[in-house]
């Protein structure tokens, strides 16, 4: 009987293996695709990844896979790679680990820091000699072949790891016999190897006849073929020599005359790779692997080609199963309930939280314990040199300069704010000519969402969840606002039936009329056979620590100007002292009501100096504040016995 690792916990059933992903894709004749990435040489080359890491999950892979230097070389750094697109951007990973100048305790780390990750899928590799080795060496205390790996993964964890192993289907360096590379093969899926993953080819044929060769033998595990997109004619050259890959004849016949025009070449190649993709989805393989060499176009090119993604400007057709992106930490699968503050900024939130021992799983419990993260602990703030900040949103002087800087925002000339790591995506298309209006008279919008009554959990744009369902959603809408305006927009909301609000500044002076401090639904669904599921949520504490890291970002905005100078005043003086205020129209027929509270509501001056109209709060409500409607609370939550009238 197998020994698991001491302090492993057996995955549940969310786990989702790739070789169920693959099994699963072959069973519905759709197919799965994946993308392999590698760690990057320098901090700005990780930060550039992860950025199209983000971007690419969009895509719809099936899982990614990060590779691993020679002897660990990278191994921090791939760990640290596995745990983000896993924890952070909801990637199903698969951690490549090599037998390479790896004594056994190195394996046992790596393998622990996957498993703290989430993940739940290995490649196991003998892997390369290292550069400064003519020939392959087993290390002492070390693992010699793949197949050892195999074994030993098996006998610590179980059935935890999937665990990939890879197919050579022209060979290897130091093996080029066919029938002793099949039994290799075979005997690494018997020691528990789950599913194939092939070296780049470009000789369809010789694939093909391949993976005959492979059913013959008895092997049934999936096969995923290893596909490398062509970027440049010379890197097309290169890499087929690295790896030595026959490169058939046509190929050469089509790329030869055009190798001096970069455009062309990934133009014709995305149709040669996209055409070889067919042919193997035709033999009954539904997998293909990308070896994205960490870019996207070639690889986003062949996708769409073959229909596998969407296209630029087009809804992603993939279901989503929440409104917000699912983490895929460990102990997270199950989470289905979130705070909308977060909306725009998924990875401040995961890092906040990604110490409470266990996540909300159909209901908001106490936010209290355990605790949000504070704001410094997890470098959650402003992301970016001052010189980028600057280049991106320019150099406001007036607050009508802010109130643009939002408006290019939402009409996607801009792709973030300091509150929004992603662009406006199509669900703001019925309020976003409301929200524009409410920008250019300097009400600057951060989160919102239209009300939704009903619409099918398979709408390209609104819906989520399981097909078959109906989803809703109240109008939501959070905003910064000039203290001049705000008593004025609360006596509003008090002559309303259906409105709720939050309001507070950066010294926590919280005003809302909320009935108390318990989670309020604004998204939820109905699916056949499910109880309802309400996965967005506005509650008070959570709000309290959002409001830290509203004003936190828009004070590292500020922090991107030079002391003393007009944007950087400017942009402090709305931070020190307008409010932050999230409503809720309760009534989700309405699509309206919010917006009409805002009737005849403008900032006076926008062109003029904001210090000249805005007063100076130093912590505390000046007096027209004071007299607001409305509970008054701390931002510890104590609610003081009167009402203010």
């Amino acid at each position: 009987m197998a020994l698991l690792h001491p302090g492993f916990e057996r995955r549940n059933d969310l786990n989702m293996h790739i070789s169920d992903k693959l099994t699963e894709a072959h069973r519905l004749g759709k197919p799965a695709f994946s993308f392999e990435f590698f760690p990057p040489k320098t901090t700005q080359g990780v930060q550039n990844l992860y950025d199209r890491m983000d971007r690419m999950h969009d895509l719809g892979p099936s899982f990614v896979d990060v590779t691993w230097g020679a002897g660990g070389t990278s191994s921090d750094l791939t760990c640290e790679m596995v745990n983000v697109a896993q924890t952070m951007f909801g990637l199903e990973t698969c951690m490549h680990l090599t037998c390479t100048d790896m004594e056994t305790h190195k394996v046992d780390d790596a393998l622990r820091a996957a498993h703290k990750a989430g993940c739940t899928n290995i490649l196991a590799l003998r892997g390369d000699p290292p550069r400064d080795k003519e020939k392959w060496q087993a290390v002492e205390g070390g693992f010699r072949y793949a197949l050892d790996l195999v074994k030993y993964i098996k006998a610590q964890y179980g059935d935890h790891f999937d665990i990939g192993v890879a197919g050579y289907p022209e060979g290897c360096d130091d093996e080029q016999n066919p029938d002793l590379l099949m039994s290799h093969l075979k005997e690494k899926v018997e020691a528990g190897g789950t599913f194939i993953v092939t070296q780049m080819f470009y000789d369809v044929d010789n694939f093909l006849a391949w993976v005959d060769k492979v059913r013959a033998n008895g092997i049934t595990v999936p096969i995923v073929p290893g596909i490398m997109p062509i970027q440049t004619h010379a890197a097309f050259l290169r890499r087929a020599k690295g790896m030595n890959c026959r490169i058939p004849q046509d190929w050469v016949d089509a790329l030869e005359p055009i190798k001096n025009d970069d455009a062309a070449v990934r133009e014709v190649g995305k149709g040669l790779v996209a055409e070889m993709c067919r042919r193997i989805i035709d033999h009954g393989v539904m997998a293909l692997h990308f070896y994205t060499m960490n870019l996207a176009q070639s690889t986003k090119m062949v996708l769409e080609e073959l229909g596998l993604a969407p296209a630029e400007g087009t809804p992603t057709k993939k279901p989503k199963p929440l409104p917000w992106r699912q983490s895929l930490g460990l102990s997270r699968r199950e989470e289905d309930v979130r705070p909308v503050f977060w909306k725009n900024r998924h990875k401040s939130y995961v890092a906040r939280t990604q110490d409470w021992d266990e996540f909300p799983n159909g209901r908001w419990g106490d936010s209290r314990s355990p605790a949000f993260g504070e704001v410094d602990a997890y470098n959650i703030g402003l992301k970016g040199t001052n010189e980028h900040n600057i280049k991106l949103w320019g150099k406001p002087e007036s607050l009508r300069d802010i109130a643009d800087i939002f408006v290019r925002f939402l009409k996607n000339d801009l792709k973030s704010l300091p509150w929004s790591e992603i662009p406006v995506t199509d669900e703001a298309s019925p309020i976003i000519e409301d929200l524009i209006d409410l920008n250019r008279r300097g009400l600057l919008t951060i989160t919102s969402q239209p009300s939704v009554n009903g619409v099918k959990s398979t709408d390209p744009v609104h819906g989520w969840g399981p097909p078959g369902g109906y989803v809703y959603q109240k109008a939501y809408l959070e905003l910064l606002i000039s203290p001049t305006l705000l008593k004025d927009l609360i006596d509003r909301i008090d002559k309303t039936e259906t409105i709720t609000f939050h309001a507070t500044n950066k010294a926590g002076d919280l005003r809302s009329n909320a009935p108390g401090d318990g989670p309020n639904a604004v998204t939820w669904g109905v699916f056949p056979g499910k109880e309802i599921v309400q996965p967005t949520i506005v509650e008070t504490i959570s709000f309290i620590a959002w409001k830290d890291e509203a004003f936190r970002l828009g004070t590292d905005w500020a922090n991107c100007h030079p002391t003393g100078s007009p944007s950087r005043q400017l942009i402090e003086s709305i931070m020190n002292n307008w409010y932050l205020i999230n409503i809720v129209d309760n009534d989700f027929h309405s699509t309206r009501g919010i917006f009409e509270l805002f009737d005849g509501l403008q900032v006076k001056n926008l062109d003029g100096p904001l210090a000249n109209n805005e007063p100076v709060v130093n912590g505390h409500a000046p007096q027209d504040i004071a007299e607001l409607n409305g509970i008054h609370r701390t931002t510890d939550g104590r609610v003081f016995d009167e009402v203010l009238n």
